[in-house]
């Protein structure tokens, strides 16, 4: 499509485009995951919906069309976002490439970085992993030994991550390796390891909800071609703060609920599982003080994310410390849904396994779980409240010298 016009004009093309390529049958469901646990096997018409979504370049809507995205406009991106919600439909190319990965490259990459990495990001043809935190590195994420030693003509990699997101599956890792041991901060680099390279070992964890999407990843004497350094020697650290930043900003937008099917909404699952008074309201009074209570804070959230978004894009810049709020906000409400969600369905929100349960049941008790992990994913609660009380505050670091 070559969207042109004004933004109700747009929204007419986009929605009569949709109508006719979103297969309906894939309407309020979630894509097909990297993980265990209870995520769907992909269909064929997952298969459909990915390439037509790719011809037109919308799965990554406001990249560039050079590398395969759809060229729009922020207004443009919006609208068409909005259009997806209404229909139920998921945009079936993501991933860590599109979230974090992807922006950030279009930043700091060169030219020959773009060109050869975004296209296939932009098809959803290739998976990307995240290697930053490591065993004696997580929240003082500078501390990491994963060493790159100079070669000449490529990097030595050797070293250790862990919690690596889909590491056993994905093609390629952006990786933040330690090129000068003298400097913390200031000696990190930004590499990129094709995940096929001799060395390179993943070793999946199973998690509390049954699923395993993070790994141990080892790297082993792993040779890396020079041209995959990414911006300056030892200035990895500048690079993966912003990347950061687009993985928390996507993190709370995750979180928002822009897609939800209208039958898993808390005020409907009530009425499902609980009953309804006379008045056909939740029949329990105080749950259904906690749901409006819920609904009113998540609405409220959608909106801000939406402001925010559009403020950044005014600005003609991406995300900022405020994605860290945003982060933040986001854990909790998922945290609280989940909750709620359980205690609605009471016993039947606690099933393992069985034909007793729903697929919905046996989800929400995944969900359960693993929403534990929002405090964590993306930085820890801690980390974000120091960096809202420093750089969006303002406030003075008290942290104790060593």
């Amino acid at each position: 499509m070559d969207p042109s016009g004004d933004l109700e004009t747009f929204r007419a093309q986009a929605r009569a485009w949709l109508t006719d390529a979103f297969p309906p049958g894939l309407a309020h469901t979630s894509t097909p995951a990297m993980g265990g646990g209870v995520a769907r096997e992909a269909t064929d018409d997952d298969a459909v919906w990915r390439e037509r979504m790719a011809e037109t370049g919308w799965g990554v809507p406001t990249w560039p069309r050079q590398y395969g995205g759809g060229g729009l406009s922020a207004a443009e991106a919006r609208v068409l976002t909005e259009e997806m919600a209404r229909l139920g439909a998921a945009n079936p190319i993501g991933g860590m490439g599109v979230m974090m990965f992807g922006p950030t490259l279009l930043e700091y990459g060169t030219e020959a970085q773009k060109a050869r990495h975004l296209p296939p990001i932009a098809r959803g043809e290739l998976r990307w992993c995240q290697g930053f935190s490591e065993p004696g590195a997580g929240s003082d994420l500078a501390a990491l030994q994963t060493r790159a030693e100079d070669k000449g003509d490529h990097w030595l990699i050797n070293g250790q991550k862990i919690w690596t997101s889909g590491a056993n599956l994905a093609d390629w890792c952006f990786c933040l390796v330690r090129t000068d041991p003298t400097r913390k901060h200031d000696g990190i680099s930004f590499v990129l390891i094709d995940m096929k390279s001799p060395g390179v070992e993943t070793r999946p964890i199973k998690l509390i909800s049954g699923a395993s999407p993070f790994c141990e990843t080892f790297f082993t004497d792993v040779k890396v071609p020079k041209e995959n350094l990414v911006g300056p020697l030892n200035g990895g650290w500048t690079i993966a703060k912003r990347l950061l930043q687009h993985e928390r900003s996507g993190l709370g937008a995750a979180a928002s609920g822009a897609r939800e099917d209208p039958r898993t909404r808390l005020p409907n699952l009530a009425k499902a599982y609980l009953g309804v008074d006379d008045s056909g309201r939740v029949a329990d009074a105080d749950l259904r003080l906690r749901i409006i209570d819920f609904e009113m804070e998540a609405r409220a959230f959608k909106l801000t994310i939406a402001r925010a978004a559009a403020e950044e894009r005014g600005r003609n810049r991406g995300p900022s410390p405020t994605a860290s709020i945003m982060k933040q906000v986001g854990s909790f409400l998922r945290r609280n849904g989940a909750e709620l969600t359980a205690e609605i369905m009471g016993v039947q929100g606690l099933g393992w396994e069985g034909d007793d349960f729903s697929a919905e049941e046996l989800a929400a008790t995944r969900n359960l779980f693993a929403s534990k992990a929002g405090g964590i994913a993306g930085g820890s609660q801690e980390v974000q409240w120091n960096i809202i009380a420093k750089r969006i505050l303002g406030l003075p670091d008290t942290t104790p010298k060593a």
